[in-house]
């Protein structure tokens, strides 16, 4: 019952789903040799094996859950639970199989829905929700029934020859993308019992597109199919769910209406979200060519948005065929009675260190046959090789990454000295989770008022006027904060953010940085002078956004932006730990979650218990370097950014080009409403203070701290700091990191000048460094997602170092002002989660306002 603690979860919940092992035996304290002997016989067990050809979770396939009712039906049928051990279920079978793999998924937490467990029954059938009669239990208690009817569609309904002209037009493919599809399901369950207007509607055009559906494939007329599956596609479902598309998918359907034009007959989208499991309708006469042409398309637009989306497999195309038998047994002959390859693979090399005399009967005649296999059947001629590959020691494991992770940090200014003080600090428990919080002592309280400046309305037009001359006269740059991999955003999977293309604006899906231009753009159109705009990098952002700079070139111009465009390399890099399992249990136990209902509680603590168990295995405080580089290095906080611009000449280039330059706009990435505004910009020069930091009215899902009387100093507190979590919820202002800086102000805080950034490196060098050690070094666990075998994921917790920008506001000798701007400009993008709130209550029509777009 312990699901989460390796790969066997799916198999489990199939035993118990399934009877073998009865849920109510969960934390009985018989022995599980005392069930299997009253079940099979004393001595005896059952072996139950699961085989998938290489496709991946999240592909939205079904798979699971198909596998599932498979492995629930082979484990019925063992039992003596089916009329016939061999050939087609029943239907009152099919039908206790489909319920119990819906209590299988809940048990194992694998996802899925009752309409993945279609492929139980045979050929083309038709899936439909249906009101709980008083026959049923759910009656009285629930509108609808658990479990959906299904109607087999046989050949009359359905000719033989329309089954092959639909097997004939369809070319079926994996993009390649892997995501969590469950916040999306939760969006759409969401609206439809708020019953929203816009999907409401969507639903019941999607409803009459289905009845078209089943008509074309009547009728037999693929043409047709392809045009209804492809309207469905761009109507009702994207009304639906905005985020079912994505920049991948709809290249691929253009690059597949230009090589095919009116051949083209459709796109057919699977489950929640495009990217992954996806058809293609074709004119039957160029499906071979299209099989060939696809594959090369989606390798090629893989390619071209690989450090932008989170690929988890390479695209693969799929010998389409329609399952006219359901799930379905065979009783293999003896001598053929052999297990997937992989099987032997992971199991022969320690059967062959085992004497044959230690080895039962059953396994020694297994191993007979496989022998005898292996010479005549050709699926089993690579098995050999294979094990001795398994068998032979290597000197270099593809495993092994640690060599490539230590060249790449040493390529990315990797300081070994501080990396080996952290590590000797989190081992003596010096630094940790806990030991981020401030001083429990520490008198923590909400600003005064005057504390804080509104800028949420409009100021005098004295203070507008300030801003329009400075921006007028080319005195402002933008600095946007360009070098982290967004954990969060792709939960671990190690794109670059701010390539993402998360949104559709001017009918295209536009990335962070295109929609951070376009605001430049519009700021250089009214004002007469186009700001210089930064975009900081690191060790894994650099390169790609290089690389995207080069290829969005339009005459000359980075993304066709009329003024300067810099990219500032990141000099600062960590390496991951394996976290100490102090902090793992402070994470999951001493900070606030959602609590889950019982069963899926049951499964966070099994993963969580299995991962304390990896920490101690691999040795807390190790170096992580069990992943691909990129993933086993950190960018090491914000706090860097601004300082290895004084360091990398970016700032030097900044002065150089316009001696005018005074004032700088640092933001985040996803900080999309931060905007050169002439009003705040007036309010941060009348203050004539080094920073002003804005802060924004509180949510009550904003995390992270905010702006707090500490000790009675005015200073932003970092979540990780705040010493009782309850402190955060009295604070009234939450921060948007987006702040203003006086160049001169701030230079002068570094003990530098101008003269000192233009000519004097090494000057600059120590100035940040003693600047650095006056920063608190916060400790945090993040997750990382590690991709092994063909598309399959992992996600482990690593912990690392951080320094943040914030707390620059703590320094004495710093002068800061703050001023509250209203959410729409504060507001920032952590999760993709947020996206469908974020289009629908105005914010991205807030956003396309201030952007002028070159189309």
């Amino acid at each position: 019952f312990d699901f989460g603690r390796d790969y066997m979860g799916l198999l489990k919940g199939a035993v118990i789903a399934a009877g073998i092992i009865p849920p109510g035996l969960e934390s009985a304290q018989c022995s599980l040799a005392d069930v299997l002997a009253r079940l099979v016989g004393p001595g005896h067990g059952l072996e139950l094996v699961s085989s998938v050809n290489d496709i991946p979770k999240g592909s939205r396939l079904a798979v699971s859950t198909n596998l599932l009712a498979a492995l629930i039906c082979v484990c019925m049928r063992a039992t003596g639970q089916t009329v016939n051990l061999t050939g087609a279920l029943q239907e009152s079978e099919r039908r206790l199989v489909a319920a119990r793999a819906i209590l299988g998924e809940w048990l194992a937490g694998s996802g899925g829905g009752w309409q993945d467990s279609g492929g139980v029954w045979p050929g083309i059938k038709l899936i439909t929700g249906v009101e709980a009669q008083p026959t049923d239990p759910e009656y009285g208690v629930s509108r609808g029934r658990l479990l959906p009817q299904h109607r087999v569609m046989d050949a009359d309904e359905i000719s033989p020859a329309a089954r092959q002209r639909l097997q004939d037009s369809l070319v079926l493919v994996h993009g390649g993308m892997a995501q969590n599809v469950g916040p999306i399901l939760e969006m759409v369950t969401e609206k439809y019992l708020l019953r929203a207007g816009a999907e409401w509607h969507a639903r019941q055009d999607a409803i009459a597109l289905m009845a078209e559906m089943i008509a074309a494939l009547k009728a037999g007329d693929m043409r047709a199919l392809g045009q209804i599956t492809t309207r469905n596609f761009m109507g009702p479902l994207q009304t639906i769910i905005p985020w079912a598309t994505n920049r991948y998918t709809e290249g691929l359907i253009r690059a597949a209406q230009q090589r095919f034009g009116e051949q083209f007959w459709g796109f057919w989208m699977l489950g929640g979200m495009s990217g992954g499991g996806m058809g293609f309708i074709v004119d039957p006469a160029i499906k071979t060519e299209a099989q060939a042409a696809l594959q090369e398309i989606m390798d090629a637009e893989r390619l071209a948005l690989q450090d932008a989306l989170p690929f988890a497999m390479t695209p693969v195309v799929y010998d389409f065929a329609i399952n006219e038998r359901g799930t379905w047994a065979e009783l293999l002959p003896a001598d053929q009675r052999l297990m997937p390859v992989g099987y032997y693979a992971l199991h022969m090399p320690r059967l062959l260190r085992t004497e044959a005399r230690d080895l039962n009967l059953t396994r020694r005649r297994e191993l007979d046959y496989f022998g005898a296999a292996c010479l005549t059947r050709p699926e089993l001629a690579r098995v050999v090789p294979l094990l001795f590959n398994q068998m032979l020691p290597h000197v270099s494991s593809p495993a092994n990454q640690a060599p490539r992770v230590y060249a790449a940090l040493n390529q990315n200014g990797f300081d070994r000295e501080f990396h080996e003080q952290i590590r000797a600090d989190m081992r003596a428990g010096r630094i940790g989770l806990m030991q981020n919080r401030l001083p429990a002592s520490s008198t923590i309280r909400d600003v005064d008022f005057g504390d804080v400046n509104d800028a949420t309305g409009r100021p005098d037009g004295e203070i507008i006027r300030l801003g329009e001359a400075a921006l007028s006269r080319g005195e402002v740059a933008v600095v946007s904060l360009a070098g982290g991999a967004g954990s969060r955003w792709t939960q671990g999977a190690g794109v670059v953010k701010a390539l993402h293309p998360f949104a559709k604006f001017a009918g295209r899906h536009r990335t962070f940085i295109e929609l951070h231009i376009a605001k430049s753009q519009q700021i250089a159109r009214r004002f007469g002078a186009a700001p210089a705009h930064v975009f900081t990098t690191s060790y894994m952002t650099d390169v790609p956004l290089r690389h995207a700079q080069m290829t969005a070139q339009s005459h000359g111009r980075s993304w066709g932006y009329a003024g300067d465009v810099l990219l500032s390399q990141g000099r600062a890099v960590g390496l991951r730990f394996v976290p100490m399992t102090r902090d793992l249990r402070f994470a999951w136990e001493e900070t606030p979650h959602q609590l889950l209902d019982a069963q899926a509680q049951k499964m966070r603590q099994s993963v969580h218990s299995a991962l304390i168990g990896w920490a101690r295995s691999q040795g807390e405080g190790a170096d992580y370097t069990d992943n691909l580089p990129n993933q086993c290095m950190h960018p090491v906080g914000h706090w860097f950014e601004v300082p290895n611009m004084l360091r990398n000449g970016t700032l030097a280039q900044l002065l150089h080009n316009n001696p005018n330059l005074r004032y700088l706009m640092v933001h985040n990435i996803d900080t999309l409403g931060a905007t050169l505004d002439p009003a705040i910009l007036g309010l941060h020069i009348a203050s004539q203070q080094t920073f002003s930091f804005e802060v924004t009215a509180r949510r009550v899902d904003d995390r992270g701290g905010g702006l707090a009387r500490v000790d009675d100093q005015v200073r932003l507190v970092e979540g990780l700091a705040m010493p009782r979590i309850t402190d955060e919820f009295g604070l009234r202002f939450y921060n948007t990191l987006t702040n203003w800086i006086d160049i001169d102000g701030m230079l002068t805080l570094f003990g530098l000048t101008r003269d000192d950034i233009m000519q004097n490196p090494e000057r600059v060098n120590q100035a940040v460094r003693a600047m650095a050690t006056r920063m608190p070094t916060y400790v945090t666990i993040k997750d990382v997602k590690k991709r092994w075998g063909n598309g399959q994921e992992d996600i482990y917790p690593v912990a690392q170092f951080e320094k943040l920008w914030g707390d620059m506001t703590a320094l004495p000798d710093a002068t800061v002002n703050f001023l509250q701007v209203t959410r729409l400009r504060g507001q920032q993008l952590k999760d993709q989660a947020q996206l469908d709130g974020w289009l629908r209550d105005g914010s991205a029509a807030y956003i396309d306002a201030l952007c002028d777009w070159n189309v």
